[in-house]
């Protein structure tokens, strides 16, 4: 599991340290994807069971494309502009959240401002996801514990074996 600690822009990095900002400040997602009916009460007991019956579901739905790794996506928009290498600097805007709707961070809670970051400092569910798409788009990544920080949890808003959704427009591809 990669975990990065620097500050860019007076921002944590993000999915590292700036997940502890998960103060819930009424920002709640409009978004439509799935979410298992039991997934909050079984997510509290067992994130493990929940987030793999949650994905289990989840990959028969509509627009949903699980990858190699498990890995799954949804492409709510397509852009057209520059695909991102591992390797890149990446500005964007996010929210994420655990399978029971809770959001534990977004750039919403930090004044709408985009976050900025090496696309190879973060969870390994963000550096595969965010080399599928192109300046512009709009996916919902729907990261497997093992390729979120699996037992690792970096604070207590998510819970060790969680299942992470992510809302990621990528916004720009370099400094």
């Amino acid at each position: 599991m990669k975990s990065l600690s620097l500050t860019i822009m007076g921002i944590s990095t993000l999915l590292a340290v700036s997940a502890c900002n998960f103060a819930d400040n009424g920002f709640k997602s409009n978004s439509s994807e799935p979410v298992a009916a039991s997934s909050a009460t079984s997510a509290t007991r067992n994130p493990q069971l929940a987030g793999d019956e949650f994905l289990a579901k989840n990959k028969t739905a509509p627009g949903v494309t699980t990858t190699a790794s498990g890995l799954q996506y949804k492409i709510n928009h397509e852009g057209s502009g520059k695909k991102p290498k591992a390797s890149d600097m990446v500005t964007v805007q996010y929210e994420g959240r655990l399978i029971d709707g809770t959001v534990f961070d977004s750039t919403a809670q930090r004044n709408n401002q985009p976050a900025t970051f090496p696309l190879n400092g973060v969870i390994p569910g963000w550096t595969e996801g965010l080399q599928l798409m192109s300046e512009g788009s709009d996916y919902t990544f729907y990261i497997p514990a093992n390729l979120a920080y699996g037992e690792q949890s970096p604070t207590s808003a998510i819970p060790p074996n969680s299942v992470l959704i992510f809302n990621v427009k990528l916004i720009k591809v370099g400094e």
